[in-house]
């Protein structure tokens, strides 16, 4: 009798080539003199805006805008952040504040 076959035994080894020292896979090599970058305050808002989006205790955010959602959370009395309406009044023609993230899903 032989050993039991493995299904490991079915696949050839790979062997990874390995990249420099302290280098891993998923990474980038910070630049020479470049310093992180920090956030724009736009990235912020629009960071807040998607969160508000997957924040489903406002209730479903398809098929109307950010800020008639909000209003509808208000009405609700869910207290939506205050934060969140004024991103949006202060962007009120940018479709990328007023639209959620699935606006351009159709379901």
């Amino acid at each position: 009798m032989g050993r039991k076959r493995l299904l490991t035994d079915s696949y050839p080894v790979v062997k990874r080539r390995e990249g420099p020292a302290g280098h891993s896979k998923g990474e980038l090599a910070p630049e020479l003199g470049e310093e992180p970058q920090i956030p724009s305050e736009e990235q912020a808002e629009l960071e807040l805006l998607r969160q508000f989006d997957l924040t489903w205790e406002y209730g479903p955010c398809t098929g109307i805008t950010r800020l008639q959602r909000w209003h509808r959370a208000e009405q609700m009395g869910l207290e939506p952040p205050p934060e969140v309406c004024q991103v949006l009044k202060s962007h009120p023609g940018d479709p990328r504040f007023q639209y959620s993230l699935w606006h351009l899903y159709h379901l």
